[in-house]
């Protein structure tokens, strides 16, 4: 099975949602590019692997143009050496147009990821984005047109936003049609517009169970339409340290795919006309994690508030997402095996 790395470069914010909301990064240098990638090629298994240098964080094409092309150099000679097979960047939509988009194709970047984060003009505006969404319509037009794989970004918890916004957000990215969407529920970051406005009790974050919710409902939306979910959460972005708060977890994708494998078990549960006692879930091995859940808590509440025991079974032939469920114990099953296992244990009487 042929394996996907990612090597991420982050860039410094140049626009608006830097100040507030992603705080300021570092500066890239040639240098310290060529020095990531090559700490990350080191510690990689290169053997059927597909690598792609992604320049993440950040407004891309907003950076000076002579940085940009230093950059997309470096990554490029990777490509030419064989070392790399592709490279994407993150931009905004007001950024795209006709000259940058041949700049970025003369350089072979395969994938942009476009900033969206909502299709809700009021709420971009109140996040100090300097584009609406018929900006981001045209953007991804352009985008498509000229060959290159579209990725989309989307924000839960936007000041003012709401779960319908939400839901809204990812109907409007499906139309659009992206190759890959990433989801990201919004962190409170230090020194950030978005943490003062927090601090003066402007801005509430979503607490993290509700974000769960929200992201389950999205992920199984673009899940319908065979969209590929590249990320869901942001903890490989920040420093647990430059995070005032928000719905942050070490492990947020888990949480949500576990919770949505949960909710499959229990439907099935629920559709049966009697008490189940065990529930036998077979699935691809890569599933197998989210399937018990983080630190086993699917099956620990199913034990807790239905008493069923969740048998796992793994096979290689099942593919990804997909399951087979069987009720393989029912509660009239439990009490005759008990009875049977009773008389068997009584003694012979004496003649």
């Amino acid at each position: 099975m042929e394996k996907q790395y990612i090597i991420p470069i982050f860039i410094p914010n140049t626009d608006n949602q830097n100040s507030y909301m992603f705080g300021y990064k570092d500066n890239i240098t040639r240098d310290k590019a060529k020095k990531i990638i090559d700490n990350h090629l080191k510690n990689l298994d290169k053997e059927n692997a597909k690598i792609e240098i992604a320049f993440l964080g950040g407004n891309f094409i907003s950076i000076n143009k002579d940085t940009q092309n230093e950059l997309l150099e470096t990554a490029y000679t990777y490509i030419k050496n064989g070392l790399v097979e592709s490279i994407r960047i993150s931009t905004t939509p007001t950024d795209i147009n006709k000259s940058a988009l041949k700049r970025l194709k003369k350089y072979k970047v395969k994938t942009i990821e476009l900033i969206v984060q909502s299709s809700n003009d009021y709420i971009l505006q109140k996040s100090n984005m300097n584009y609406n969404f018929n900006d981001v319509k045209k953007a991804c037009k352009l985008i498509k047109w000229n060959g290159f794989k579209l990725c989309l970004q989307m924000v839960v918890g936007l000041p003012e936003s709401t779960r319908i916004d939400e839901i809204n957000t990812a109907k409007a990215l499906i139309k659009l049609k992206p190759k890959i969407v990433k989801i990201y529920p919004i962190l409170v970051i230090k020194n950030t517009k978005l943490e003062k406005d927090y601090n003066d009790e402007k801005y509430e974050p979503l607490p993290l169970v509700q974000a769960i919710e929200i992201c389950k409902e999205l992920v199984r939306m673009f899940y319908d339409r065979h969209i590929e979910i590249m990320s869901v959460g942001a903890e490989n972005i920040f420093e647990p340290d430059n995070i005032v708060v928000g719905p942050y977890h070490p492990a947020f994708r888990q949480l949500v795919e576990s919770s949505m494998w949960y909710d499959a078990i229990v439907g099935k549960i629920k559709k049966l006309n009697v008490k189940v006692k065990e529930v036998e879930v077979t699935v691809s091995p890569i599933d197998s994690n989210n399937v018990i859940g983080f630190n086993k808590e699917n099956a620990i509440k199913l034990k807790d508030i239905y008493d069923v025991d969740l048998i796992l079974k793994q096979d290689e032939k099942m593919k990804q997402g997909k399951s087979k469920i069987e009720i393989t114990k029912t509660y009239h099953d439990f009490l005759e095996e008990s009875e049977n296992n009773a008389n068997k244990k009584e003694p012979l009487k004496r003649s």
